[in-house]
């Protein structure tokens, strides 16, 4: 840092030296200071204005990168320092109340609320960029193509069908049985709300009066555990699979069955060291949270719990009808996509063989309609959907992803592109797992954590797609793991950064191609008396279209 602060000051005094130094063949200097007719030569003017111009764009990246560091470092620091003098609504995030034989491992792991995780109040990341012209430019560039998108349809449906055809089959397929969806939505958020609040409350206060306190809350906690994979896990499967919804009704309920659970995780996670400490102190008080707080918290953008936000102090609803018009033109956008880009794609697909040729076509074929379905999926839920419901709630700390465009490894890539839930792998699955296993075993809770996210992944699109294709899971768990160790955080050229874009670009295009492929072979050819086995095998290996 040092050593670009004085680059940059040599070449600013240079450049400030220049015009003083004596040249007696410099006519700009004789001109300007003493012209022979009384006025300034224009062209020697221009002549100046253009060198100093250039000088000018010469010292301006320089310029701009120091100033952009500085400012970095300033708001990092800003950050740290406001949040280690403000820890109010942060609780206990680890089982920091262990003593006797088990402390040295409490001391070193435990996570006390200034080392956990701190809310504050900010804006996303595009909120702040799309202040900026240019990156504006960008936004208004996918606006043109959507534009572009809906005419190039308008206009091969008026020449093949000699009108307009404005239907939106694959839309409303894509959302059939909404209503069941919907409904299985408020009875698992109902439950939710009542039977881990109830049965944590009851436990609470139980707890330093039981005789037998471990007993007692080995009966809670397997009461929890019931409530987690019993009503929560298999519970909305078994809507889904015996009411056979649509995939995009299916995604909702899915979705929403994992938030759940990872919020009722988190509420007891948090909030069961609270009422340890306290019956370890023997406060006449136990700390159990109101329901409007566990209410508030269920809806929150977030995974991780705290009796009380930061909060903003008005909604503007302006923004908020902003989002949701994004999010519906982000939905019609990936419509567009599989319209124009994919559908014909594997319309022609269909008529061959499934082989190599068609599997490589197919693949690099995928990776732009992957790309954008990337970039709007990011879009529409990560910026849009989490700041609706942020706005709406007055939830002032918006960091739901991080500058991850910017990463030249992978590991760098999983900590920005998801903070909401990378928080929560990071504070339940990972430091956890180091809490139980000692420091020892860093390599095998990220191998814990990868394994978990994998499975879960894969585990979403097989219930949403009604076929298990571990293709993602393969991707996730050898490929992403394998780059999360080898391009790790001490790649810092800008080379990593094409090389990341590069391999999640066609990773993309992969799985768009091999998930598309394995829908469209069980499309034509169902089998009749389909076995378990059958939904594990793919189809698309020895499917032979019939038309």
């Amino acid at each position: 840092m040092v050593g670009k602060e004085m680059s940059l000051r040599n070449r600013l005094s240079k450049s400030s030296e220049k015009p003083e130094e004596d040249d007696p063949g410099n006519p700009t200097k004789e001109s300007l200071e003493a012209p022979s007719n009384g006025r300034v030569d224009i062209k020697q003017l221009i002549a100046k204005k253009i060198q100093l111009t250039a000088e000018a764009e010469e010292l301006k990246p320089f310029f701009m990168k120091e100033v952009g560091t500085h400012f970095d470092d300033f708001v990092t620091n800003l950050i740290e320092k406001s949040a280690s003098l403000d820890n109010g609504g942060c609780a206990l995030t680890s089982f920091s109340v262990l003593e006797g034989e088990n402390k040295h491992r409490a001391k070193d792991f435990r996570a006390p609320p200034e080392h956990g995780k701190i809310f504050v109040i900010r804006q996303s990341l595009l909120d702040e960029l799309f202040e900026v012209d240019h990156i504006r430019t960008i936004y208004h560039m996918f606006i043109a193509l959507l534009i572009l998108f809906i005419l190039s349809t308008l206009v091969v449906d008026y020449i093949d069908e000699g009108r307009l055809v404005l239907e939106f089959s694959v839309m409303s397929y894509a959302f059939g049985k909404l209503p069941i969806a919907l409904w299985t939505w408020c009875a698992m958020f109902l439950s939710t709300l009542s039977l881990p609040y109830f049965l944590f409350q009851h436990w609470a206060r139980g707890y330093s009066k039981s005789s037998h306190p471990v007993i007692h809350s080995l009966l809670h906690g397997l009461l929890f555990m019931v409530f987690q994979i019993g009503v929560l896990g298999f519970g909305p499967t078994y809507v889904v699979l015996a009411y056979t919804l649509a995939p995009a009704s299916r995604c909702i309920v899915v979705f929403e069955q994992i938030r759940f659970i990872m919020k009722a995780h988190s509420f007891v996670r948090e909030n069961v060291p609270r009422v340890l400490k306290s019956a370890k102190e023997k406060s006449s008080t136990v700390p159990v949270p109101t329901v409007n707080q566990y209410l508030y918290f269920l809806f929150a953008p977030t995974l991780i719990y705290r009796d009380n936000y930061p909060r903003t102090p008005t909604i503007r609803w302006g923004y908020v009808a902003m989002q949701f018009a994004q999010i519906f033109g982000c939905l019609f956008y990936v419509y567009y996509v599989f319209e124009r880009l994919c559908a014909p794609l594997f319309r022609n697909i269909k008529q061959e063989p499934f082989s190599a040729r068609v599997l490589v076509l197919c693949v690099f074929n995928s990776i732009l309609p992957g790309a954008l379905v990337l970039f709007l999926t990011f879009f529409a839920f990560l910026h849009c959907w989490l700041n609706a419901f942020a706005e709406m709630l007055r939830f002032g700390d918006r960091m739901f992803y991080k500058d991850w465009w910017n990463s030249t490894s992978y590991s760098n890539y999983y900590r920005t592109w998801n903070v909401v839930v990378h928080d929560w792998l990071y504070y339940y699955a990972y430091k956890d797992f180091l809490w139980f296993f000692t420091k020892r075993f860093r390599s095998a809770a990220m191998l814990a954590v990868f394994a978990v996210s994998a499975i879960v992944h894969e585990y979403v699109l097989a219930v949403s797609l009604s076929f298990f294709y571990p293709v993602l899971f393969v991707l996730f768990m050898f490929f992403g793991m394998a780059f999360n160790f080898i391009v790790n955080d001490s790649r810092k050229r800008p080379i990593w950064n094409v090389m990341m874009w590069t391999s999640l670009f066609a990773g993309n295009g992969v799985l768009l191609c091999f998930y598309s492929q394995e829908w469209y072979a069980r499309q034509h050819c169902p089998l009749k008396n389909p076995t378990l086995l059958d939904y594990v095998r793919p189809r698309s290996w020895t499917c032979r279209y019939v038309f």
